[in-house]
């Protein structure tokens, strides 16, 4: 994958008896995989952290992504965080998670990048190629996402917006992996109906609609509500009541009390990964069909890619 092109320096070094020495600066990836070694096929996407690429490895000639890490406003190198996610990704291996297998690097500071598993598909393209809603026993995902416990304030940014937790809407920096439980919530229900549960364009107009699915947020639901940041400056509509049976009104007990458990506004009782995966939803009719069984379509974002080239 060709950066821009280096530019080879003469640096001068010191010696302990303080003779300069000349010498041409070269790279140095250490154990990491050099760019280079990554033909690059187009472009699939950015997120909130990086832009991802679908790539040739021109070693094992197998079709991988790169994730480009941004570094724009680093200044003082990797910034620890983005190291630990890096080592607890390569140590992960799952079927359900989109595994990384490597890093590569160019010879500048921001040109790093995740070797990732590559994935044909993702929920946007498949809801507008997929003409009736998802089946519940049809929803298999792969989730790109690294979960982690510092004891330290976060930022507020994490995640898109429409899979945005209400504690982050509402400003709380300690968050818990449970921003993570919503967001799969908000997930499971976009593969009931079709389309984005939750499409806010701003914060306020995320959280009305949240509001407007769940009820408003109280005290007694959720124990310190009042206390968060934004709590007080955030103007939310009054509604007692939930509305997740009139939206889904089709769907059994149990697929509304997995729902139900996972778009929880209280993060505490929120649902846990055990409890959701332990839920008896997992266990009705239809029971989940072998991912070999499910429907494929054609990569769409690949052929419009290709027509943009």
């Amino acid at each position: 994958m060709t950066e821009s092109p280096q530019v080879t320096r003469t640096i001068k070094l010191s010696t302990v008896k303080g003779t300069q020495i000349e010498c041409n600066e070269s790279p140095f990836y250490g154990n990491c995989r050099d760019v280079e070694d990554f033909e690059k096929l187009n472009r699939v996407g950015e997120g909130t952290y990086g832009v991802v690429y679908r790539v040739r490895d021109t070693r094992t000639k197998q079709i991988v992504a790169l994730k480009k890490i941004r570094m724009e406003r680093e200044t003082d190198g990797m910034p620890v965080s983005s190291l630990r996610e890096i080592s607890i990704l390569k140590r992960m291996k799952h079927q359900n998670i989109v595994n990384v297998t490597d890093v590569a690097v160019g010879p500048r500071l921001e040109s790093i990048f995740l070797v990732m598993e590559y994935c044909e598909q993702d929920l946007g393209s498949l809801l507008d190629m997929v003409p009736t809603p998802y089946t519940p026993s049809e929803s298999v995902l792969k989730i790109a996402r690294t979960l982690s416990l510092p004891g330290k304030p976060m930022t507020p940014n994490v995640v898109t917006l429409w899979y945005r937790a209400p504690e982050v809407l509402f400003g709380d920096t300690n968050y818990t992996t449970a921003i993570d439980l919503w967001s799969a919530g908000c997930i499971m229900g976009e593969l009931m109906q079709h389309k984005p549960l939750l499409p806010g364009n701003t914060e306020q107009a995320q959280l009305d609609l949240i509001v407007k699915l769940l009820g408003s947020p109280n005290d007694l639901i959720w124990p310190g509500f009042s206390k968060l940041p934004s709590a007080k400056s955030l103007v939310l509509p009054n509604q007692s009541y939930n509305n997740i049976k009139e939206v889904f009104p089709r769907y059994s007990e149990n697929t509304l009390g997995l729902l139900a458990g996972l778009l929880t506004y209280n993060p505490k009782t929120r649902f846990t990964v055990k409890q959701a995966i332990a839920h008896p939803y997992f266990q009705e009719s239809p029971r989940a069909q072998d991912p070999a069984l499910l429907p494929t379509y054609p990569e769409v974002r690949n052929q419009l890619a290709e027509r943009e080239r």
